[in-house]
């Protein structure tokens, strides 16, 4: 399983939020790119870069800070937050990510992404799946939708998409567990995804866990910025 470090960024700087929620924000560094520095030179090969202020302003806002992270290191990186056209979506690539992470436009433009598909191809984009009680939610998490994740997924999934990640916002942020029974039961009706497991990892039992159920990566954020989980303490799944 592959450890992906996040940073979610907001005004330019390294921030997590609790349960989605804008107004319980904690900033951990004024500079991504010295975090990402610092992740890549404890071995992590791959980070999830998201703009939190794009994500809620439906329009990428932060380019220079992803230009700033792919510029300092070699890591393979997904950036999402916000991404509305085909120009956010060139401009992505051009600064140096390589994938673009889609969540919003998935649920509501399925026709705009498939074209996206069509001319980058269907690996080059990571579907975030966010969910509040089993229902997505978009545009960062504000707005919760009647499009069940199973059916989301399975949509997808006959698309060609053969890499997803789940957050359930009602853990995310709150290190106390990820939802082990959620992804199991994702894993068991699609066994063919790489499924990456996001939100409420608070220590390296979580990491075994989801390891053990069959999940391709794992995002951490807040438990390697609190220094519950040590970057040493990764060490194995690197290897």
């Amino acid at each position: 399983m592959e450890i992906i470090p996040a940073i979610d960024i907001i005004d330019g700087k390294c921030v997590r939020l609790t349960q989605g929620d804008y107004a319980q924000k904690t900033i951990y560094h004024a500079d991504p790119a010295e975090v990402a520095k610092r992740f890549e030179a404890a071995g992590l090969k791959r980070l999830h870069l998201v703009d939190l202020d794009g994500a809620k302003a439906g329009r990428v806002q932060h380019w220079k800070v992803l230009e700033s992270v792919t510029a300092a290191t070699k890591m393979v990186v997904d950036f999402g937050g916000g991404i509305k056209t085909e120009e956010e979506v060139r401009r992505v690539f051009e600064s140096g990510a390589a994938i673009a992470t889609v969540g919003s436009i998935a649920v509501k433009n399925e026709a705009m992404l498939l074209d996206w598909f069509s001319v980058y191809g269907v690996d080059r984009f990571m579907i975030g799946a966010d969910v509040k009680g089993e229902m997505i939610a978009v545009g960062g998490w504000l707005e919760e939708t009647q499009t069940d994740v199973f059916r989301f997924i399975e949509r997808y999934m006959r698309h060609g998409v053969r890499q997803l990640f789940c957050t359930d916002v009602s853990k995310d942020g709150r290190m106390e567990g990820p939802s082990i029974d959620l992804y199991t039961r994702i894993i068991a009706r699609f066994p063919e995804l790489s499924l990456i497991a996001s939100g409420g990892v608070s220590k390296m039992d979580d990491l075994h866990a989801l390891d053990a159920i069959g999940c391709s990566g794992a995002i951490v954020g807040k438990a390697i910025y609190e220094d519950v989980i040590s970057l040493d303490e990764l060490q194995p799944f690197l290897t």
